[in-house]
C-alpha cells in the first residue's frame, strides 16, 4: 500500500476555562482544563509559530519561568516528556503533582503581573493531502528531506496520538512490509524527538533513513 504523504495546520482557540494569575490557581485550573489543551501545551508547541523558547518545550514551564519567575519550578516542569507517560491523564497528574510539590516549600503563593495569566488554549488539527505518495520502503530516503516541517510533525509526531501503539505513521506502514525493514522500524523508533525543534527532528530522520540505505543524508 503506497504512503500517503499529508500536512497539516493548526487553528487555536481557548480551551473555555478561566486564566490562571497564581501558582494555586494554576493548580485548579489543571485539574479541570480539558486533556486537549495538555495535549497543546505539551505537544504542539513544536508546530507553533510563534513557539520560539529555547530552553523548554511546554508551556507551563515557560509561565513558571517567565511570568512567575520560578526557576526551580520550571525546572521540574521542562524535564517533563509527555511522550514517556501512558496517557496524557498521566502528564496531568504530573504536573499537579510537581505544583503541590512547589506550593508547600514556598513561603507565599507566586502571583503573575497584569496581563500574564497563563491562557488555556486547545487547537484543531486541519489535514489536508500533501499530494505525494511513495510506494517502497526505500522510497523513505528521497521522500524525507522533501517534506514539510508541518508533514514531518503530522507523521512523526502528532501520530502517535491517533495510532494504535502510540506509533509514527512510517513505522506503521513499514510493519506492513513484514520482513526486510526492522532495522529502520528500529531506527525510527530510537529517535529521542520530544526536545527537539522540528528542523532537528527532521535531519534526524533523514540520517536514519539513509543511514539504514546506505546512503549519505539528503539536506
Amino acid at each position: 500500500m503506497p504512503f500517503f504523504m499529508k500536512d497539516c495546520a493548526l487553528i487555536a482557540r481557548m480551551a473555555g476555562i478561566d486564566t490562571a494569575i497564581n501558582l494555586r490557581e494554576m493548580r485548579e485550573r489543571l485539574l479541570h482544563c480539558p486533556i486537549e489543551s495538555i495535549f497543546h501545551h505539551f505537544c504542539e508547541t513544536v508546530i507553533r509559530p510563534t513557539f520560539d523558547d529555547p530552553e523548554y518545550r511546554n508551556d507551563f514551564a515557560i509561565w513558571a519561568a517567565r511570568d512567575l519567575q520560578d526557576r526551580v519550578l520550571a525546572e521540574q516542569l521542562g524535564i517533563i516528556n509527555p511522550y514517556s507517560f501512558h496517557d496524557l491523564e498521566e502528564v496531568r497528574r504530573c504536573v499537579i503533582d510537581i505544583i503541590d510539590d512547589r506550593l508547600s516549600e514556598v513561603t507565599y503563593i507566586p502571583w503573575v503581573k497584569m496581563d500574564n495569566d497563563f491562557r488555556f488554549m486547545r487547537a484543531v488539527t486541519v489535514v489536508f493531502d500533501a499530494g505525494k505518495q511513495f510506494e517502497l520502503p526505500e522510497d523513505l530516503v528521497a521522500a524525507l528531506p522533501e517534506m514539510s516541517l508541518s508533514s514531518v510533525y503530522y507523521h512523526y509526531v502528532e501520530a502517535r496520538r491517533r495510532t494504535e501503539n502510540h506509533k509514527d505513521d512510517f513505522t506503521v506502514w513499514l510493519s506492513g512490509f513484514g520482513s526486510g525493514t526492522e532495522g529502520l522500524i528500529e531506527a525510527l523508533g530510537c529517535i529521542d524527538f520530544y526536545f527537539m525543534s522540528l528542523p532537528e527532528l527532521k535531519a534526524c530522520l533523514v540520517r536514519a533513513v539513509a543511514q539504514f540505505k546506505g546512503e549519505p543524508a539528503i539536506g
